[in-house]
């Protein structure tokens, strides 16, 4: 049995995903799309240095254990605790290779220009993906053979991001090296996450904690991630901080709630907070969390970036310089050569017009 519905995958078609298989998607990331039409990356460009031409955002497994009222998901979407034994398991080869197949697909069009010109050489080196945002929507960490997908990621010399709801707080401990692996906290507190997330589980708080416990203890890079809901959850930077101090990310990601999809449906325009707004949230968490500073920013995806205060260390000539870039040459090698990779020895110099001016 699938876990999507003949009906669902209709719907993700029209909304421009290729569904893979029975229980992967890709999606083409509008910020991919502008790279190629050479008009900018995105955030992850300026935060760590990922270029958005050769980015493929996918995801594992469509279903989750939250409703969250922010996600663009509709409440269609197949929701579950866990993976039901009726769905049907592809082979990491599989979604790899169709996943691959599926982004150049979704890519058609972008390129053939007789004339030599930098979108042209852009949608050439987009035929290479380097990277792949494992973020799209669902729970992608629900699939059960993640880490051989992992494993065949890195073997082809792609980077991995990773993104979960901190429901699975034993996947997360058994998962194999992600380059950088996310928790979503999407507020502060039992009650609060209770509403705007709608966990399937009762204990829904308990897995965020040790999911937090968890992420403290990865040798490879780690970040938090905050999406603000004007009137909703944009209070007690206390409470966040507390929360962030448990999983002791590298990084933490502040960004405001956009109004698109399904979620236009249980929220108002007006909970999308403007970039100024998501900024200055920030810079009151940080009031709280002194080993963080803040360090980019990146106003058309409404997100600004925190960084712990150890990236940041003289350069050889003396200079104190930030490190939030990653070296994914040194990364690949270390982890195809059976070296663990550590954080810090794949790390690489921010330039400095990626960085907000003290």
């Amino acid at each position: 049995m699938a876990m999507l519905t003949d009906e669902a995958k209709k719907k993700l078609k029209k909304q421009q995903y290729i569904v893979v298989g029975d229980h992967s998607a890709v999606k083409t990331c509008g910020w991919t799309k502008n790279m190629i039409r050479g008009k900018g990356g995105c955030y992850k460009l300026k935060f760590y240095g990922i270029m958005s031409n050769q980015c493929m955002q996918m995801t594992t497994s469509m279903s989750c254990a939250n409703r969250c009222t922010f996600c663009w998901r509709d409440y269609k979407s197949p929701v579950s605790k866990e993976w039901k034994e009726e769905w049907k398991i592809d082979e990491p080869e599989f979604i790899y290779e169709n996943s691959v197949k599926a982004h150049h697909k979704l890519l058609t069009g972008y390129g053939g220009n007789k004339n030599p010109n930098p979108s042209d050489i852009l949608y050439k080196k987009s035929k290479q993906i380097k990277h792949v945002a494992l973020s799209l929507t669902g729970e992608p960490i629900l699939y059960p053979k993640m880490n051989e997908l992992l494993d065949k990621f890195n073997r082809e010399g792609i980077s991995t991001f990773l993104v979960t709801n901190a429901q699975y707080p034993q996947q997360i401990r058994d998962l194999k090296p992600v380059t950088q692996l996310y928790i979503s906290l999407d507020a502060p507190n039992p009650k609060l996450l209770k509403k705007v997330d709608i966990p399937l589980f009762r204990d829904y708080w308990e897995r965020l904690n040790q999911s937090l416990e968890y992420l403290a203890l990865k040798k490879q890079r780690t970040c938090i991630r905050l999406t603000l809901i004007k009137g909703i959850n944009m209070n007690s930077p206390d409470l966040y901080a507390e929360m962030i101090k448990k999983g002791d990310p590298d990084f933490i990601e502040v960004k405001a709630y956009m109004h698109v999809g399904a979620s236009q449906e249980r929220l108002e325009r007006s909970n999308m907070p403007p970039h100024e707004e998501v900024k200055e949230f920030a810079k009151e968490l940080l009031e709280f969390l002194p080993d963080y500073e803040l360090v980019s920013e990146h106003e058309k995806s409404q997100v600004v970036m925190l960084a712990h205060k150890k990236y940041k260390f003289p350069d050889e000539n003396g200079n104190s310089q930030w490190h939030t870039w990653i070296d994914f040459d040194k990364y690949n090698e270390m982890v195809n050569k059976g070296i663990e990779p550590e954080k810090m020895s794949y790390m690489k110099k921010t330039p400095p017009g990626f960085v907000i001016k003290s």
